[in-house]
């Protein structure tokens, strides 16, 4: 494993870090079991993982508070984040301090490392920041969390102006960002500010759909074809990234895009999320290799580096979007 640094919080974390949401929460949202799921925590643990990511709206923070009991608390660092509306208005401030209090419960420990606002939408920065961020900062000084966070909500936010915004006013530590392959607008409109202020960054969304089904990527890629915002003339839209997979490049699409993610300038951890051990491993060794070839990436950027909010599909408990 390869280890960093998130940021000004000065947390050693390794670059893999282990999401429990996405489409699997653990295998638990596909038919798994919890002793499957804890068995995949477990795993990760022993490949040098030492950043799990979780969240309210997941159903799962006990699975992952039975799986880390056994490591020592001081040598893994825990991330979790809990909604602050319900779809179409604030939620009391004192449920949402509700939220951190059951979730130090079920993940059985006294902190967490990094408490985030699970994808407050632009609409919701105000009460964000005059209301939610001081009472859990009340929170904070009570030793329950060390760092607080924003993790977007990534389609309804496309140009990060949630995170952009807390971040250039002082009031986050952490921030987790959506960029990938095909949506690299972080890279103008978030990356700078973050490397700057030395806000450590989490990037989710490196490897969704329209990189793992084939069937995802040549509608997607027609669609912009159709519209203009791709040429006409690249082809087959299955076949538009099948020039990564070659030797001395990426292995597949996946590994293309977790390698392509991992060496962003800007980016700290790499979150991905699984319900196998043989996946895992996958995952955690192509965010081990290196950079993807320098025209192979600088290829990518040309082709893509205009696109906005492609392939951000949402996983069923997600937080709603609202306006």
């Amino acid at each position: 494993m390869q280890y960093t640094t998130l940021g000004r919080t000065g947390l050693k974390v390794s670059v893999a870090g282990l999401g429990t949401g996405g489409f699997s929460r653990l295998g638990l949202a596909n038919g798994g079991t919890e002793d499957e799921a804890i068995a995949v925590v477990r795993t990760a643990h022993d490949l040098g993982v030492t950043l799990f990511d979780t969240g309210t709206n997941y159903k799962n923070e006990d699975v992952l508070g039975r799986a880390l009991k056994p490591i020592r608390r001081d040598s893994i660092v825990i991330t979790t984040k809990s909604p602050i509306h319900n779809g179409k208005e604030n939620r009391p401030v004192a449920e949402i301090v509700g939220m951190l209090d059951a979730t130090l419960r079920d993940l059985q420990t006294d902190y967490v490392d990094v408490f985030q606002l699970h994808g407050p939408p632009p609409s919701f920065y105000g009460f964000a920041v005059e209301e939610v961020i001081p009472a859990l900062l009340k929170e904070k000084a009570k030793g329950k969390f060390r760092y607080i966070g924003i993790s977007e909500t990534a389609p309804g936010d496309v140009q990060h102006t949630v995170l952009a915004r807390a971040v250039e006013a002082g009031l986050i530590d952490v921030c987790m960002v959506a960029f990938h392959m095909m949506h690299q607008t972080a890279r103008k409109t978030l990356f700078p500010l973050t490397m700057k202020t030395g806000v450590g960054t989490m990037l989710m969304y490196a490897v969704r759909g329209i990189f793992t089904r084939p069937e995802r990527l040549a509608p997607e890629v027609q669609a912009l074809m159709d519209s203009g915002q791709l040429p006409k003339d690249m082809g087959d839209p299955a076949k538009v990234l099948d020039f990564l997979i070659h030797a001395g490049g990426a292995s597949s699409l996946p590994d293309a895009a977790y390698r392509y993610a991992r060496h962003e300038p800007g980016v700290d951890i790499v979150l991905f999320g699984t319900g196998s051990r043989a996946h895992l491993k996958e995952n955690i060794d192509s965010l081990l290799k290196p950079a993807l070839p320098a025209a192979d990436k600088a290829r990518i950027d040309a082709l893509f580096g205009h696109l906005v909010g492609v392939g951000l599909d949402r996983p069923p408990h997600a937080p709603p979007l609202v306006g």
